[in-house]
């Protein structure tokens, strides 16, 4: 079940418009600084959608509830890598993730964007829900204090490996953090099993977006 009255929000126009020869670039301020992502058409994951837009806004504007300083964060399905871009300019240790055609792209931008900046690099790995998870990412060496994953729930088949990974990395301690735009009914379905399984929260809604931000937490026996 769900706890909490979560806070409406609208998604800030945080991009600035440019007059740019690449029609994939996108410029984003967030934190005080101007982030640029390159999108590729190719891949669902590499564009920028409205999930990770509202979660780094969340962030942004939330940073004594949810402070990331020297904190460890794995974003799962990172995408274009925004989210993981300024989950690291608010001074976390990134581990960025996503499916092994899409990581070019990804690690492209997060080092183009973080390269000046003093803070911890963020790290590039592959990640397939439910797959190699024990081999790769073993839970007695690797304890994450937050999950990110935004607009990781759409119309696709897998579902279940995507809660197996979600459960896999959230132990006693770690926080998730997931922002969707709902459209479907097996959104919906999944987000209870999500409520079935961790403490489940409503943080912030994004009625014009479509977007709910939920944080969910292991329930102690």
């Amino acid at each position: 079940s769900l706890t909490g009255s979560p806070v409406t929000l609208k998604i800030l126009q945080n991009w600035v418009p440019r007059v740019s020869h690449y029609f994939d670039k996108e410029h984003y301020t967030y934190v005080g600084h101007q982030i640029v992502i390159q999108e590729s058409i190719e891949h669902f994951g590499a564009v920028v959608w409205p999930g990770a837009l509202a979660l780094s806004q969340y962030l942004e504007s939330n940073q004594e509830q949810f402070n990331l300083k020297d904190k460890k964060v794995l974003e799962i399905g990172a995408g274009t890598g925004l989210l993981s871009i300024v989950a690291c300019i608010l001074g976390a240790y990134v581990t960025a993730t996503d499916l092994p055609e899409v990581l070019e792209n990804l690690s492209y931008n997060i080092s183009r964007n973080t390269q000046n900046l003093n803070m911890h690099k963020p790290e590039v790995r592959k990640l397939v829900w439910g797959e190699g998870l024990n081999e790769d990412f073993p839970v007695s060496t690797y304890h994450y204090d937050f999950i990110l994953a935004t607009d990781v729930v759409y119309h696709h088949g897998a579902l279940d490996p995507l809660l197996a990974t979600m459960v896999h990395f959230c132990k006693p301690g770690t926080v998730l953090l997931w922002a969707n735009k709902f459209r479907f009914s097996t959104d919906y379905e999944f987000l209870e099993k999500v409520c079935n399984i961790f403490n489940t929260t409503i943080l912030a809604e994004f009625p014009e977006s479509n977007v709910k931000l939920l944080k969910a937490t292991v329930r102690k026996n």
